[in-house]
């Protein structure tokens, strides 16, 4: 007789159509909304959120999704003035650019050595208007175990080289009162702070703060984590990857580890830019590994008398 499969990939119809990548012997689930940005809404290890989730969010298209994995892409973090410059090229584009906001395609689909999904977007007249190139964004998410692995290829098809910059912004699930206790993995001992607007020297993360939002400045490392009571997670990214930041605001059982290919404004200042030359592809990297402790039901309490 034979076995269930190890992966699987299923969609699944609801308010908000997703796609499920699973591996059965890990007990690990990845649900995919390609309607909503591309994003990873969940990553479940056992019966453990690893990432943070807001519903209300998720299902109403008129508002950013506050959980999941955003894509953020063409241009991570807020620029000046909601534009950018540069080059004779310019337009207006929010904060995080447009990826996150776009409906995106399913290209690709695979259960041979992962649950693997790759999802497409490609320019409209909508982001030519904002970023004028030709491009095409292929993002493969692939779940093995307790990791997830986000391959992103970004493909110029126009005939001027193209600057982009990437990046992921986790909402990992950090309970509220484990805030205190929570440590990032870093060497770090400089960061910009964007609520204070100043750069500050860092010894540790006060992540039970109204709100934290720190740009690490010297991190130095493709690699960090989050580790809290008996969990962790382990963020890994390609070495383009050089921009970390740790967000949480107070209320909300959340924090976010973000690796992202350069800082904010980078369409402006051209610091740390990525480029593709004219009909080329250039593939970057992250990861997400997750040690859940598995929560056990309580039990059943029996009454003698």
């Amino acid at each position: 007789m034979l076995g269930l499969p190890m992966y699987t990939v299923n969609r699944i119809a609801g308010a908000v159509d997703t796609l499920e990548l699973s591996d059965t012997e890990a007990k690990s689930t990845v649900t995919l909304a390609p309607g909503r940005g591309g994003i990873a809404t969940r990553f479940r290890i056992g019966n453990r959120e690893v990432f943070y989730m807001d519903d209300e969010t998720l299902n109403d298209p008129s508002k950013n999704v506050r959980g999941g994995n955003p894509i953020l892409f063409p241009s991570p973090g807020k620029l000046t003035d909601d534009a950018w410059s540069k080059d004779g090229q310019g337009g207006a584009m929010k904060q995080h650019g447009f990826a996150r906001t776009m409906p995106w395609d399913t290209s690709l689909t695979s259960t041979g050595e992962s649950a693997s999904v790759t999802l497409r977007l490609t320019a409209t007249d909508e982001t030519l208007a904002v970023f004028p190139w030709q491009f095409v964004l292929d993002v493969t998410y692939s779940l093995k175990g307790n990791k997830l692995r986000i391959e992103t290829r970004v493909t110029n098809e126009s005939d001027t080289p193209m600057p982009f910059a990437l990046g992921f912004h986790p909402y990992f699930a950090v309970p509220q009162t484990e805030k205190p206790g929570t440590r990032v993995e870093t060497a770090a001992t400089a960061a910009y702070d964007n609520v204070a607007k100043k750069q500050v020297h860092i010894t540790r993360f006060q992540l039970a703060l109204p709100e934290v939002d720190l740009r690490l400045l010297n991190h130095g490392s493709g690699r960090s984590a989050l580790q809290w009571a008996d969990d962790r997670v382990t963020v890994e990214a390609s070495k383009e990857f050089k921009t970390w930041v740790v967000w949480t605001i107070a209320g909300k059982d959340f924090v976010c580890l973000e690796p992202w290919t350069s800082p904010p404004d980078a369409l402006n200042s051209g610091e740390a830019l990525q480029t593709v030359a004219p009909g080329e592809t250039k593939m970057v990297w992250v990861s997400y590994s997750a040690e859940m402790k598995e929560i056990k039901p309580p039990r059943p309490h029996h009454n003698d008398s």
